[in-house]
């Protein structure tokens, strides 16, 4: 089940600016998708921890992580903001390159984004969402899913970076510890993130 649309115009970030703050949505493609509610309180310990982890180790360098809410304008090629049509929230963005930053968020791919999946959001996040991620040259993606303790991660390889082409999906279980692969240095330790989410219930 997908996430509901707004309506079925086509709208640009300049769109976006002038709508109500107590409602969120995405654009994809020019699509306004309404996001869904307030996540789960485990859903946020689990985001909370990786961010926590990554931020750690990101500590005294120039990437930089920030957590949802947070506007990552993936622009086509050269066109004014308000001329975006793409405008994503992930659940968390690690962004290298300081000169992507404004008071605004992000504009242009970042270099790794994570999305915790939750039933009312993966069949968004893993199809029209990832597909965006792949379009704007976002190096690394990794979907986590709670549920079946497991995680899919998307990466652009170095021979791929022209074209922009996800490779198949490394998928591994939510056990020891995982490395990121564009931004030297991370490493998730999936037992401090599950500890998190055992205070919990539910995805």
């Amino acid at each position: 089940m997908g996430l509901p649309l707004r309506d079925s115009r086509h709208h640009t970030y300049g769109d976006y600016l002038h709508w109500p703050e107590d409602v969120r949505y995405e654009l994809i493609d020019g699509e306004a998708y309404l996001m869904a509610p307030a996540p789960t309180a485990t859903h946020q310990r689990l985001v909370g921890e990786l961010f926590r982890q990554i931020a750690d180790a990101l500590e005294d360098r120039d990437c930089e992580v920030f957590i949802a809410p947070f506007d990552v304008r993936l622009p086509r090629a050269d066109e004014e903001d308000e001329a975006i049509d793409t405008v994503v929230q992930p659940d968390l963005t690690v962004v290298c390159d300081p000169g992507k930053i404004d008071e605004r968020g992000c504009r242009g791919a970042p270099d790794w984004v994570i999305e915790v999946l939750s039933p009312s959001t993966a069949a968004h996040d893993q199809t029209r969402k990832l597909a965006a991620y792949e379009r704007a040259g976002v190096r690394e993606c990794w979907l986590v899913h709670p549920g079946d303790r497991t995680v899919m991660v998307y990466t652009i390889a170095d021979e791929a970076i022209a074209s922009r082409a996800y490779g198949r999906p490394a998928i591994s279980e939510l056990v020891g510890t995982l490395d990121s692969s564009a931004v030297d240095g991370v490493r998730v330790d999936w037992s401090r993130v599950l500890r998190e989410r055992a205070a919990g219930s539910g995805d």
